[in-house]
Parts: C-alpha cells; sequence; structure tokens
C-alpha cells in the first residue's frame, strides 16, 4: 500500500521489489502455538552464549579504544587473518588479506555483488529453485535471469551450454555470472556433485562468465564426503565466494566474509563504503576472539549432532505421515546437510493457496513460488528442520500432511 505522498516519489527500483515471503511469514507464524518449518532459523537453544560472553569481556578488558572506534571498510584484520588460517587448514586455499573483505551478513555481501557487477538487464544464470535473497538482490538492480533446473546432484549444469549455445553475441556478453549454492542448497538441500562443479568452471571459461558462489551451509554436512568448493577448483578471479556466521555461530551478529581475487575485492570494499562505512569492529573483534581461542570447532560439532538428528527425524516423518496418503508424486529431497528440505506436490495443489489453510491447522511452511525468478512453479515448498524441537518435528508434518490430504483435485 503506497500512499499518495509517496506514490510519485519512490524509485523504480523500490517499487520493482517484492518483500520477502519468507520474512513476512515471521509475523504470521508468531503464535507460539504454530509449529513453524518456515524460516531458516538456527536452534536458539545452541547459540554459544557462553562463549560469547567471554571472548566479549576479553576483547572490551584489552582491546576497547580500537574495537570501538569505527574500523576499515575491509574489516578488522585479526578477524581476517583467523579466517585465512581457517580456509587454509579447512578448504587449503591460500589467500591474502587484500583477498578477503568481511561483510555485514553475506547478504550484504549479494547486494553489493549485484551493485558493482550488474547494469540494467544484464544476465544472471541461476539454479531452479534458487535462493530467494539472492534473487531479490539482483532483481533490485534490473537483472534478467536464465533459470537452470536442478536434480538430485544439484544444478543441471550440461543444460547451460545448450542455452547459451541459442543466444546472440550480445546477450552471451551480458551474462555476468552464475549464482549457486552448491552446498544443502537453499532451498531444495542439494549438492552440486565434484563432475558438475569441474564442468561449471569449464563453462565460465569458455563463456567469459564469473560464479558467485554462496556457501552459508557448507560446514553443516551429517553424512557423505564433502566436495572441493568451486573457489578452489578454478583459476584465480573467476570465483567469488560468499560465506556467513549466521548458521554457525549466531545471525544476531550479521557477520559473513567474501573472498576472490584482489581487484574484485577491492571493489566490493568501495561498494560497500556507501552503505555502511564498516562492518562493526566490536562485534569482529568477538569473533575473532573465539575464532582465536578455538571455541568453534566445537559448537559446530554440536550442530552436526543435533540438526542430524533433526534432519532424520523430519525424513522419518515424511515417511510415516505422508506415504499413507497414496498420492504417489510427492517427492522430497534426501539431504547430507544443510538446514532445509524441499517438497513437491501434486501440480493442482498450489502451496501459496493452501498456506493459510496451513496457519489455521498451526503448522508453517515457505510456498516454493517465490523461489523461481519467474513464479513460474506453484506445487512446492520449503520445510526447515533446525529451529523445531524433535517433537515438534513429527507433530509439524502430520499436521502437514493432513492439509495436503484435505486439497481437492
Amino acid at each position: 500500500m503506497v500512499s499518495k505522498l509517496l506514490k510519485n516519489r519512490l524509485s523504480a527500483r523500490i517499487k520493482s521489489t517484492k518483500r520477502s515471503s519468507i520474512r513476512e511469514m515471521f509475523r504470521l507464524t508468531e503464535n507460539s502455538d504454530i509449529i513453524s518449518f518456515a524460516g531458516g532459523l538456527p536452534d536458539p537453544n545452541l547459540f554459544p552464549a557462553k562463549i560469547i560472553e567471554k571472548a566479549t569481556v576479553s576483547v572490551l578488558s584489552t582491546d576497547s579504544k580500537r574495537i570501538l572506534q569505527y574500523g576499515a571498510s575491509e574489516g578488522y584484520v585479526p578477524l581476517k587473518q583467523e579466517l585465512i588460517k581457517r580456509l587454509i587448514q579447512k578448504e587449503k586455499i591460500q589467500l591474502t588479506e587484500e583477498e578477503l573483505i568481511i561483510t555485514t551478513g553475506s547478504q550484504q555481501g549479494l547486494d553489493i555483488i549485484a551493485k558493482i557487477f550488474l547494469n540494467y538487464e544484464d544476465i544472471v544464470i541461476v539454479e531452479e529453485p534458487s535462493y530467494l535473497g539472492g534473487l531479490m538482490a539482483f532483481k533490485s538492480y534490473g537483472a534478467k535471469f536464465i533459470g537452470i533446473p536442478c536434480d538430485e546432484n544439484g544444478m543441471r549444469v550440461e543444460i547451460i551450454n545448450n542455452k547459451l549455445k541459442n543466444l546472440a553475441k550480445h546477450e552471451i556478453n551480458r551474462i555476468k555470472f552464475v549464482y549457486i549454492v552448491p552446498d544443502f542448497q537453499n532451498p531444495g538441500g542439494t549438492t552440486l556433485s565434484l563432475e558438475r562443479r569441474k564442468k561449471l568452471i569449464e563453462l565460465a571459461e569458455k563463456y567469459d562468465f564469473l560464479i558467485v558462489e554462496d556457501t552459508p551451509y557448507k560446514e553443516l554436512r551429517y553424512s557423505g564426503k564433502d566436495i572441493p568448493s568451486l573457489f578452489s577448483l578454478a583459476p584465480q578471479g573467476r570465483v567469488i565466494t560468499l560465506c556467513s556466521f549466521s548458521k554457525l555461530l549466531c545471525p544476531g551478529f550479521r557477520l559473513g566474509y567474501t573472498f576472490s581475487s584482489k581487484d574484485i575485492v577491492f571493489q566490493l570494499a568501495t561498494g560497500k563504503q556507501s552503505i555502511d562505512l564498516c562492518t562493526p569492529p566490536f562485534i569482529q573483534a568477538i569473533l575473532a576472539k573465539i575464532l582465536e581461542n578455538n571455541e568453534l570447532e566445537k559448537h559446530i560439532q554440536n550442530l552436526i549432532s543435533v540438526y542430524g538428528k533433526k534432519e532424520k527425524i523430519m525424513l522419518n516423518s515424511l515417511n510415516k505421515h505422508m506415504l499413507p496418503l497414496k498420492i504417489p508424486t510427492i517427492e522430497w529431497t534426501k539431504v547430507e546437510g544443510g538446514l532445509f528440505l524441499w517438497i513437491k506436490l501434486p501440480e493442482y495443489i498450489d502451496t501459496e493457496k493452501m498456506i493459510m489453510k496451513a496457519i489455521e491447522k498451526k503448522v508453517a511452511y515457505v510456498p516454493g513460488t517465490d523461489f523461481y525468478h519467474d513464479g513460474s512453479v506453484k506445487n512446492c515448498m520449503r520445510l526447515n528442520f533446525s529451529s523445531s524441537t524433535f517433537e515438534q518435528i513429527d507433530r509439524g508434518i502430520k499436521r502437514l500432511a493432513e492439509v495436503i490430504k484435505s486439497e481437492k483435485r
């Protein structure tokens, strides 16, 4: 709803920007009786409050004059140093401080990437379905999209080549990057296979586009073997990788980081300076101290233990409550990590229209429509299993099965 005062004053950019259905869903699910699988929320019972308290006291007592002051747009140097050590150890990635920038959440990184690369009607290649926050960031800068479907092994990379072969040269020149969540994708939960990662890099070289690799869930693996990142497989400067501590530590810190070549990170810092000048040094210093004390790894192992159990409970509950419906076209992803499952329902079910019936039954999900750049798919939904208790997961899936059963052809 736009008032008369604003009607002729709003920018074209904000007029064309649709509010996030996930953020709007939070308002509908504030009722504590509702079991919500809607948000991508970590379990607040697992937040490491004592570790954070200890680190906060330490940095305030030893370095308050520096950390309570403005900081560099590129980030707090001790934190960058700790992150680089961690990347060397975990990913065998060699970086300099000039190749990494701290952001106020990885969502800010997506917005800055859009700002520095996209002109109106430039093209972004995306997964179908794709992360809503990425689609929103790119749409707000006027992007056009080429959607590539996914299967159980992630984005069907071979289709990119088929689609680009039919484009005119001037259209190919407008392709700026592929945006992909390769590990336990949001919303689908799938992971891009090693073979497809290598093929995607080959295509990026062939058609000269960048790859934006979004990896907030990569460390939350509950089964299977880790797959090397696109950054570690690609030539220097071809991949921009975004990481976040929202799921690994706590979302209230709003801390993320992005790394790529020195020249790309320089442009990211330039784009960041008009947004927030700097990510809060105080919060960065707390995280740096936690990393320095080697206290994050044990916490992550606890997350993996608890979330892995929740994932199994949700999969078992889907088998228990959905299979008796005897609707052969219901499918759901079998994931090895992350926070989400993706449910595909019969085509006669519109999950956007069904959501209010689910709310009445005191269960919530995110309709799948907004995860498609053109809103073309109506019969899917995303379920989050991290924020509910073990018992709530089973009760919520039972309620959801009752709602689906009541839908008429």
